[in-house]
Formats: C-alpha cells, sequence, structure tokens
C-alpha cells in the first residue's frame, strides 16, 4: 500500500521549505565563489604569459619560496593547512575557517606560477570558495547548524566553476570527504552551489579550454552491442597503471615534505633548496614544458595538456618529468593545487600507453586525463562525471572503467590528508 501521507498536498508544500532555504543560502556562496574563480582563471592567464615573456623570472622561484615560507608561518595561522583545513572543519566544525584563506591562496598561488612552480588550480579555487561560504556565514550570521552545507557548497562552487564541470564539482564536495563514502544528504545544495558557480564564471566572460575525443573504435571480433571486450580489457589494464601512478605521485608528494622538514630544519629553506633544484632540472632537461600549470605554451614543439592528445604531442617519459617537477614544488612548500598536473600527467601517461595498448592516442589520454585524478583524489565517482563533462558520454563506459580501476590501485592514502577512512578498497 503506498504511504497515503505522501499523497496530501501539504506534505508536498512541507519539502518545498528546504528547497528554498537551500537556494537562499548557497546562491550566494555559487556567486561569491564563481566570480572568485573567473578572476583568479583571469590572473593566471596573465602570469602565465608574463612569464613565457621574461624568462628569467624563473630565478626568482626559489626567493618566492622564501617570501611564501615567511608569510604563512607568520600570518596564515590554520589556513596554511588549505583544503585539508575545510575538510576537517566540514566533518567536525571547530575554529572555523578564517577569511584570510581567500587572499593568501590566491596571491601565492599566482606567485608560485609566476616564477614557474609546477602546480595547478583547483586548491586555489576550494580554498576560495570555501573561505568566501565562511566569510558569508559570519557576516550574515548563519546559524552553525547550515555551515557544514555551506563549506560544502563553497567546495563544489570552486570546483566547478574553475573546471567548466559543474556535475563533477558537485559530487566531489561530497565525495572527497571520506573515502568510499558519498555525502548524499547534501546533493541539492552542492549541486545548486556548482552550476550557479559555473555559471556565474561563465558570465563575467571566462572559457574553459576544450578537448576532443575524437576517436571512434571500429568493431571487433568481441564487440557485443556498443562495447568491445578487447578494449575494456586494455582499459582496464591502463586504468590499473593510471592507479599506480597516482600511488606514485602520492608517495613522492608526501615524502619529499617528509624528508625536507626532517633534514631541513629551516622553514624557509626548504622551498629555497626546492626551487633551486628545479631550474636545475629545467637546465638539465633543456626545457621549461614542465613548469607552471602546462596547459598551454607559445614554444612548438612543448609538451602540453593539449598536445597529449595527438600522435606525436608527447614524449615517452613527460608524465615522469612533470609528476617529478609537480612534487617538488609542492613537496617544498609551493602554493596551488595538483589537479591541473595530475591532467598533464595522465593525459600524457595515456598517450604512452596508447601506442603499447593499441588504443587512439586521444581517447588513452582522455582516460588518463581524468583517471589519474581518480585515484590521487579517491574521488572516481567525481572524476567520471568529469570525463563525461569534458569528453562526451559516448565514452562513458570506457572512462568509468579507467576511473574506477585506477580508485582500486592508487592506495588507501590520497593527496587529501584530511580525507576520513570509510571503506577500505579491497581486503588484502
Amino acid at each position: 500500500m503506498p504511504d497515503l501521507e505522501l499523497l496530501r498536498p501539504r506534505t508536498y508544500l512541507e519539502s518545498l521549505r528546504p528547497l528554498g532555504l537551500w537556494t537562499l543560502l548557497v546562491a550566494p556562496v555559487g556567486v561569491l565563489a564563481g566570480s572568485a574563480s573567473a578572476f583568479f582563471l583571469w590572473s593566471l592567464d596573465h602570469v602565465t604569459r608574463t612569464r613565457f615573456d621574461h624568462p628569467w623570472l624563473l630565478f626568482l622561484l626559489p626567493f618566492a619560496g622564501i617570501f611564501m615560507a615567511w608569510v604563512y608561518r607568520h600570518h596564515a595561522k590554520s589556513s596554511a593547512r588549505g583544503n585539508n583545513l575545510l575538510i576537517d572543519e566540514i566533518h567536525e566544525p571547530g575554529g572555523g575557517v578564517p577569511a584570510r584563506i581567500t587572499p593568501l591562496i590566491l596571491g601565492t598561488t599566482l606567485l608560485t606560477h609566476l616564477t614557474g612552480g609546477s602546480a595547478g588550480r583547483e586548491g586555489t579555487a576550494i580554498q576560495m570558495g570555501g573561505g568566501l561560504a565562511s566569510a558569508f556565514a559570519n557576516l550574515f550570521r548563519i546559524p552553525a547548524r547550515h555551515r557544514r552545507m555551506l563549506l560544502m557548497a563553497g567546495i563544489a562552487a570552486g570546483f566547478g566553476s574553475v573546471f567548466g564541470t559543474p556535475l563533477a564539482g558537485a559530487v566531489f564536495a561530497m565525495e572527497v570527504l571520506t573515502l568510499g563514502r558519498v555525502q548524499y544528504e547534501m546533493l541539492i545544495p552542492c549541486m545548486l552551489a556548482a552550476i550557479i558557480g559555473d555559471l556565474t564564471c561563465a558570465a563575467w566572460g571566462v572559457h574553459h579550454t576544450g578537448m576532443i575525443i575524437s576517436a571512434q573504435m571500429p568493431a571487433g571480433v568481441f564487440t557485443f552491442g556498443a562495447l568491445d571486450l578487447l578494449v575494456l580489457a586494455k582499459v582496464a589494464v591502463a586504468g590499473a597503471a593510471f592507479g599506480l601512478c597516482a600511488r606514485l605521485f602520492i608517495a613522492a608528494t608526501h615524502g619529499i615534505q617528509t624528508a625536507s622538514e626532517r633534514f631541513v630544519s629551516v622553514y624557509w629553506l626548504r622551498p629555497f633548496i626546492g626551487g633551486v633544484v628545479i631550474i636545475a632540472l629545467v637546465y638539465a632537461l633543456g626545457t621549461r614544458e614542465y613548469l607552471g600549470l602546462g596547459v598551454w605554451s607559445p614554444l612548438p614543439g612543448d609538451v602540453t595538456t593539449l598536445t597529449v592528445f595527438q600522435p606525436g604531442g608527447s614524449d615517452t617519459w613527460s608524465w615522469f618529468w612533470k609528476l617529478l617537477f609537480t612534487a617538488i614544488t609542492l613537496g617544498v612548500g609551493f602554493k596551488g593545487g595538483e589537479v591541473t598536473p595530475l591532467f598533464f600527467i595522465g593525459g600524457a601517461l595515456g598517450a604512452t600507453l596508447a601506442g603499447l595498448l593499441g588504443l587512439p592516442v586521444d581517447l588513452a589520454a582522455g582516460l588518463g586525463f581524468v583517471a589519474v585524478f581518480a585515484g590521487a583524489s579517491n574521488a572516481p565517482l567525481a572524476c567520471t562525471l568529469m570525463g563525461i563533462e569534458l569528453f562526451g558520454a559516448q565514452h562513458a563506459v570506457l572512462l568509468a572503467v579507467a576511473c574506477w580501476i585506477s580508485y582500486h590501485f592508487s592506495g588507501h592514502t590520497g593527496i587529501y590528508s584530511a580525507q576520513r577512512p570509510g571503506t577500505r578498497k579491497y581486503t588484502p
């Protein structure tokens, strides 16, 4: 028998009340986070162009590291924990998220990219979104019971707007908190915030780089319906490689951080040494293509996130060098995110595996693009949706296989140390 209570008009009217409240609370957060992402992306583009126009800025990288270390040591307080602070505050509200986290991460990330550090942008967008959500809650005296929702909305809006993937942003905010679990109770607020944030960023005239997987797999002997079992098997092998790559990135970044803190007691000397090592690597390899975001370059022949989708657009070991540059940059204390470099790393590794597995280059690069991030962040569902939003639904099954197997092989830790353990990935 159906529950007659659910059929009463009053019940439906009562169900609209939380929807109205959520919209009222998260809409301003979405607008603030989307506007912040638009300004950040615009600034980042100008900073990157300035770095290419003035190559000597690379030699300021060690000194920029000293400045960042001093600023965060003396003025950041709890903001120094970055994304991990937001995750902890969502799990167990405590001291709150200070408003200073937004200008601090924005300024230091731009400085990292201006001087050539290899870092990303998602960490900045997430921290700005969370910081602005917290500031909004404090300014308008939002009750404490709604603060968790606002922080999650800030993460969703920041992530969704900076990459132009609102569905992935909404699910990422729910999935990244606990390994193996998704916080579905905040689904609608996160979705609203991510969509509003993305629309706001677009309204400011900021456009995202488009990537296309144009390959169409020919029907094979083992094709059933729209799926080729042999291709699925190859994608599964690639997914395992992407997961192991994510594991290597996590170990390298955390290992460099631990080693630098253990062997270099002077806090400001750690980023200085790291900056010097990066400069040395640039001249040892004879290229600057592994600096900065790596999304584009005015220099012909440079490997970028865009060129890895083209045959011959990536070298065999490009993924490893980008991994090393990024692990050093973030491990010694420079600011920025991990995700955009992980896109480069995954795309370049996919391009390398394409020849070994007999897959189209753009398809393998697209799978690696999202799957390495899936393993590193322990957010395979969000990354699958990101792949669908970026590349289209025609490869949804292959994207899911690559992301979920990468998640399985990437280990029990991730790039966010505050992520709580929910369920184990497998039984040893």
